[in-house]
């Protein structure tokens, strides 16, 4: 069942991606495992799936170590990241797509530091200012950013997007463009200051990745259409 929904998801997200705004087409599909089984991740990893999404510290600790054998398997950190979590995690995630303030900058900044470890990370933006969600408003964006960019074991990649669930995502279809948009203004602002790295757009799950994809998102985070519906 993984290694059909695999080879669908990978051709809708092809298929969509002819019409995205991005001039490299390539997009990175991050299965989310959270809640399934190591067996789950071993299944998908069979199928030629090498990149996989958590959201919680412990659980992603625990699938790590049973699937260290598994060569090239990497592990993305996807929800949302308390600051005294961060002392297990110096190393562990190859992203972290959840990053979205100065107190979690500044306990990661002194761990990965002292460890001697360059992290990879997103800033998740919440551009449709949802008071329960993560995430930095666009208005306080400038300063995390320029906070981020002081901190020299952390490596700022892009933007992650939690947009509102909605049963039709075409409901969202305004806020991954506008997402895009901030994505390329600073990317284009990065780049003259010769900031070269800024590359990722993590926006699109199961229920919009193809919406996403065709608004300039070159990274989503798929798991039910992966791995069947949760058992919560």
């Amino acid at each position: 069942m993984i290694a059909g929904n695999l080879t669908e998801i990978k051709e809708r997200i092809k298929k969509a991606a002819e019409n995205s705004p991005q001039t490299d087409k390539d997009v990175t599909l991050v299965a989310v495992s959270k809640t399934f089984p190591s067996s789950s991740i071993r299944e998908a990893y069979q199928a030629g799936q090498k990149i996989f999404g958590e959201n919680k510290v412990q659980e992603a600790l625990d699938k790590i170590d049973e699937c260290k054998d598994l060569p090239a398997v990497e592990f993305h950190m996807i929800g949302h990241l308390q600051s005294n979590k961060v002392k297990y995690i110096p190393g562990v995630f190859k992203l972290i797509h959840s990053v979205d303030r100065k107190s979690l900058v500044k306990e990661m900044h002194k761990r990965f530091h002292r460890d001697g470890v360059y992290q990879d990370i997103l800033v998740q933006v919440n551009l449709a200012l949802e008071e329960q969600k993560g995430g930095v408003i666009p208005e306080k964006l400038d300063d995390l950013l320029e906070y981020i960019l002081q901190c020299n074991s952390l490596n700022l990649r892009g933007f992650m997007l939690m947009p509102p669930f909605r049963e039709n995502p075409e409901d969202n279809r305004y806020l991954f463009a506008k997402m895009y948009e901030l994505f390329g203004r600073y990317k284009d602002q990065f780049e003259k200051s010769d900031i070269k790295h800024f590359d990722t757009l993590s926006m699109g799950m199961s229920a919009d990745f193809e919406t996403a994809v065709e608004e300039g998102s070159n990274m989503v985070r798929v798991g039910s259409k992966i791995f069947g519906k949760r058992n919560l």
